[in-house]
């Protein structure tokens, strides 16, 4: 009851939405799962009131505006694709169901479970905007679930723009010691010179993460147990035996047993440019100053420090033995611990040519970077540099038909010597009725993550494989993208030589033989009149034996009723269904924080069905979700072994803009 007061507090004081419009657009295609799925939504003319805001990403020259869309409530507000699989609860470990291996050469610390959670370099935004714009998100649902958001951008004049943002994930979940607790903080600068000639974007980001580690129920069979009518009640590998534990406030991360990772880096790059300038007058009154760069120079500074723990207090003396070989003191005992910390000092230097004037997004980049990587442990440490050189040639049309891009990257000297990056693709847009056709190839020759190689905690126990070579991963990938048939479609091929793996909760391996995966991704939408259905599929099917274990079909569909009411009123309102085929979900190893491979449990779920009214008045954004309605007819699922899904659950997601 009083959450459900809170809601209607917040409802009630959206009630004088703001008048000012947003000027929208296509978010851009950024990494793999829902990302290619994202929609277009309504640009609005330039009125006096009209916010323009543009933003870029970090080596990408075109400019992208925000989304406004209100279809999906997993990537646009959560910021958590729908394909990927979590461990039961907002903030927990997740992977990505539809297979998206890490194609990136040098050093890796390999601590990725909580990576969705994060903010990076790669996605922060340098924004451009004629009028300062804030957004303020709030999330409310069943078991004290709660969720913030909060954005602000503003330019100082012309040349100057800043951002902050910040994130907060809590959510203490339905079953015992699986609280969340996340805080996100990023802070970027946009600079340019009054000549245009000079350059600089400065992006910080601040991750803490705090994942409640459960290790799973002791006994599925306790879900239909009358005695255990709370999920709370039943007990877990990990976090004692008192149901109370591992409780949490919303400020406090005292969680009894948990991965704690901190995440933190600076970047500044400043460039530049010599070219031609020209004053183009608009009317009598109005012109303004236009550079067009021919030449640049470019030096990135990166320092970066993450550290990754996982702490037990409450260690418990069989689940140690059992797992990872070695014994707890039953009379006291002691605190497990792990710590892994790694900082990393980069400076990169490129020189850019722009052949053709006027077109930014035609270039030729030639740089060499430098890293110097210290890894601290509990009782070692260990130090060594990274030379390598990167290359890339991109040409973007004006006509914005053509994209060709070739890029490499290689390891020369140092740690990581012999990793490199080769990479080509080649875009076309054909027409209104073909739409938007990509080809891509890539390889990546790179050394495996370091946590499969060297892993340490304070009971002595230290677990190293001195014998993995380095890994091989080749992909193929046939890409449409069609607006006015409303499909997108995704053909990846992958190659995999030497893949790594983790095969229990403490040993790391290599699997030496060849194998291929072929994925077939694909999002269609089909309007009939006032309604939407909205279908996502992945088919993944591998080839040869591989210690991976995949789904065979993954599939999200969206029934809705869709349209504008009242003027101003967008309405998207329905059913969804998520369904996996059956498969070997793979085991999670909280101590390591890592996803094991393994064959003795397959996985039989029933599909996710969730009900929900999302809708947008102007600047006011609700997401209204009834979600775990299966529940109520078929048995829980299991996300992965021993970790059972949620009883019904009630979100309610709130968003507004604020444009001064």
């Amino acid at each position: 009851m009083r959450q459900f007061t809170i809601v209607l507090l917040l409802l009630v004081c959206t009630g004088t939405a703001l008048r000012a419009q947003i000027n929208t657009g296509r978010l851009p295609v950024r990494g793999g799962g829902d990302a290619r799925m994202q929609r277009d939504t309504t640009r609005h003319e330039h009125e006096p009131d009209t916010l323009t805001l543009r933003f870029r990403y970090l080596d990408e020259p075109t400019d992208f505006m925000l989304d406004s869309s209100v279809y999906d409530f997993n990537l646009n507000y959560l910021g958590v694709p729908a394909s990927y699989m979590t461990l039961g609860n907002n903030g927990s470990a997740a992977r990505n169901m539809i297979f998206s291996p890490r194609m990136q050469p040098g050093f890796d610390a390999g601590f990725h479970a909580y990576d969705i959670y994060g903010f990076n370099h790669q996605n922060a935004r340098f924004y451009n905007t004629n009028r300062p714009y804030s957004e303020l998100g709030y999330l409310i649902g069943s078991k004290q679930e709660q969720m913030i958001n909060i954005l602000h951008t503003q330019n100082r004049g012309p040349k100057f723009n800043f951002s902050f943002a910040y994130r907060k994930i809590n959510s203490p979940g339905y079953y015992k010691n699986q609280s969340t607790n996340h805080d996100n903080y990023r802070f970027t600068v946009n600079y340019n010179s009054q000549n245009k000639r000079y350059h600089v974007l400065v992006s910080y980001y601040l991750n803490k993460l705090n994942g409640g580690e459960n290790g799973g129920i002791t006994d599925p069979t306790l879900l239909k147990d009358p005695t255990y009518n709370q999920l709370r009640l039943i007990p877990t590998n990990l976090g004692g035996r008192d149901p109370r534990s591992g409780g949490s406030s919303f400020f406090n991360t005292n969680i009894a047993v948990k991965s704690a990772y901190q995440e933190a880096s600076f970047l500044w790059r400043h460039q530049y440019d010599w070219g031609k300038g020209d004053t183009i007058h608009v009317n009598d009154t109005t012109q303004y100053y236009k550079f067009d760069p021919v030449f640049r120079v470019e030096h990135t500074f990166t320092y970066t420090q993450n550290t990754y723990e996982f702490i037990d207090r409450q260690p418990d003396s069989i689940t140690y033995p059992l797992y990872y070989h070695f014994n707890i003191n039953t009379r006291s005992p002691d605190t497990v611990l792990t710590h892994h910390q790694w900082r990393t000092l980069t400076n990169d230097l490129s020189l850019i040519q722009f052949p053709l004037r006027g077109n930014m997004a035609h270039f030729i980049r030639l740089g060499a970077g430098f890293d110097n990587v210290i890894g601290e442990f509990l009782n070692s440490s260990i130090t060594f540099q990274n030379l390598r050189l990167h290359g890339e040639y991109r040409n973007k049309t004006k006509n914005q038909k053509w994209d060709l891009s070739a890029k490499g990257e290689f390891y020369t000297l140092g740690e990581n010597a012999g990793d490199y990056l080769v990479a080509a693709s080649l875009s076309r847009y054909l027409n209104d009725q073909l739409g938007n056709i990509t080809i891509m190839a890539m390889n990546v020759n790179k050394e495996p993550s370091y946590v499969y190689r060297y892993f340490a905690t304070n009971h002595n126990a230290i677990y190293k494989n001195d014998n993995l070579a380095k890994e091989n991963v080749s992909q193929l990938q046939f890409r449409a993208d069609n607006k006015r048939l409303q499909y997108n479609l995704v053909v990846n091929y992958f190659l995999f030589n030497k893949y790594t793996y983790f095969k229990s909760y403490s040993e790391s391996d290599q699997f030496t033989g060849l194998f291929n995966l072929l994925q077939v991704i694909l999002h269609k939408q089909i309007d009939i009149k006032g309604f939407t259905l909205q279908g996502d599929a992945a088919y993944q099917q591998l080839a040869g034996s591989a210690p991976i274990q995949l789904p065979n079909l993954w599939i999200r569909a969206r029934l809705a009723y869709n349209a504008r009411l009242f003027r101003n009123l967008n309405l998207f309102t329905g059913v969804e269904g998520k369904y996996n085929t059956p498969y070997y979900a793979d085991d999670y190893s909280p101590m390591l924080g890592q996803f094991v491979y393994q064959n003795q449990q397959n996985i039989t779920n029933y599909p996710d069905i969730a009900a929900f009214v999302h809708f947008r008045i102007k600047s006011f954004t609700a997401y209204v979700r009834a979600e775990n309605l299966n529940t109520f007819v078929w048995d829980k699922n299991f996300y992965a072994p021993l970790y059972p899904g949620n009883n019904f659950a009630f979100r309610v997601g709130l968003r507004w803009w604020f444009i001064n």
